[in-house]
């Protein structure tokens, strides 16, 4: 009866510990960056989709983002800092005794969660989500790790959104529209289809990391004058004759950093259109492949685009105090009413104002936070618009990518060489003020 008994106990012991394994192989599982990886691209699908433009964009990255984030700074508090007392009015995350949560799984919960919440197509994130939880399941997470990790990414998700909703962003939207000026400087709608001005009270967006909206803003841009041989005068000749002679590699450069979210093509009677990522969203791509080649920890993923998202962020906030504050006329607008009015540029010109250029600004601002992270030589393939068409092209640094995205406007037609020029001075003093003043890794502590 004892040999029975002992034998009855082993039996016990084997399947509980055979179960004990079962239930705990999935950990490293779920700790795959690409988890996190595909939750960024579906945000990046879908904002594409809803043709968000490109400082909303910047918005949509940043909340989820930092939710993730949060998540993450309260499960490794030796490796990184909380942003609480680095960005602006940001409360700490609730705090769960709930042990069966997995903090890697309530960050991706987080993410879908506020990701969702600043949307349209919510119908797409729910099938994400769905096919989300299907891979948990074949990954044998336990239900009470999954529903205990999901409520407290809700949790997560409603004190960041909370937050979220006091920047200014929902006031903003019932402000008015910009009222065209008459004289011949400002800033006027262009072809083909005259589209009001995009984001015209975008300043008034709280910032994260800097003081204020017009912290870095440019020196003053050239005063507009058409008077032969004037400064001003050589700036857009430069435009309209660079233009006129492209060449294959010009063209390509143009193409591959236009990331314009909505271009309308317009044949006879007929009117269609495309889709594309935004500057920002080409630069949270830049950020997957830097984080993939190197090889990032699902932690120090999200490190590198919460760090890029904030740029991002801020980046769109500076700019566009620029454009909205100067309204600089477009080269367009120009050529065609003194020069050439059949001339078109190469790139659909956006719909706000010239100065600075965005593309410049955040390219720079984005490309200093990458190389304080993964290094000044850190050689890549961009292969960011394989999705849109457009084959992929080769850097020897993020500086490198940040350098021809900002000839890439003039290229293009829609800038004059002084806004991609102080763009880039302004990103760059963006990018470098965010490195100084947040504080994501805890330096102390290796994260290899």
């Amino acid at each position: 009866m004892k040999k029975k008994k002992y034998f009855y106990i082993a039996l016990s012991l084997l399947f509980l510990n055979c179960s004990l394994e079962r239930d705990i192989a999935y950990i490293e599982k779920v700790q795959d960056p690409e988890f996190f990886q595909n939750a960024m691209q579906n945000l990046t699908d879908i904002i594409v989709y809803d043709i968000f433009s490109p400082p909303v964009a910047s918005r949509v990255y940043l909340y989820p983002t930092i939710a993730a984030y949060e998540v993450m700074a309260l499960k490794y508090p030796k490796k990184y800092n909380s942003l609480v007392g680095q960005i602006k009015e940001l409360n700490p995350i609730p705090v769960s005794s709930d042990k069966n949560i997995d903090y890697h799984l309530a960050s991706l919960y987080a993410f879908n969660t506020v990701g969702k919440a600043l949307i349209f197509s919510e119908d797409k994130m729910d099938l994400f989500l769905e096919a989300f939880k299907s891979d948990l399941v074949k990954l044998n997470v336990p239900r009470k790790v999954m529903r205990a990790s999901e409520k407290y990414g809700a949790e997560v998700a409603d004190s960041i959104l909370e937050w979220a909703s006091k920047d200014m962003y929902n006031q903003t939207r019932t402000y008015p529209k910009y009222t065209i000026k008459e004289e011949d400087r400002f800033w006027k709608p262009t072809p083909p289809d005259y589209m009001d001005g995009i984001e015209p009270h975008w300043k008034e967006i709280r910032t994260m990391i800097l003081d204020s909206s017009n912290q870095f803003s440019p020196k003053d841009p050239l005063p507009i004058d058409m008077k032969e041989g004037s400064p001003f005068q050589k700036e857009l000749m430069e435009v309209f004759e660079v233009t006129n002679q492209l060449s294959e590699e010009q063209i390509n450069i143009a193409k591959f950093w236009d990331c314009n979210p909505y271009v309308t093509h317009h044949r006879g009677h007929a009117m269609f259109a495309t889709k594309k990522i935004t500057p920002g969203g080409h630069w949270i791509g830049i950020t997957a492949i830097a984080s993939r080649q190197s090889k990032s920890t699902f932690d120090k993923t999200i490190n590198a685009f919460t760090n890029v998202s904030i740029a991002l962020f801020d980046g769109f906030i500076g700019c566009w105090d620029e454009k909205w504050e100067t309204l600089v006329v477009r080269p367009e607008t120009l050529i065609n009413q003194f020069y050439d009015e059949e001339w078109l540029p190469l790139l659909q010109t956006p719909p706000f104002p010239e100065y600075t250029s965005g593309h410049s600004v955040i390219s720079r601002a984005s490309a200093v936070i990458l190389t304080d992270l993964f290094g000044e030589d850190f050689a890549f393939t961009d292969t960011s618009e394989l999705l849109y068409g457009l084959p992929e092209r080769s850097y020897k640094s993020f500086i490198h990518a940040s350098e021809e995205a900002a000839i890439s406007r003039m290229y293009g037609g829609i800038h004059y060489m002084m806004a991609i020029d102080e763009g880039v001075k302004q990103g760059n003093a963006i990018g470098s003020f965010i490195v100084d003043n947040l504080q994501t890794l805890n330096k102390k502590v290796s994260l290899n």
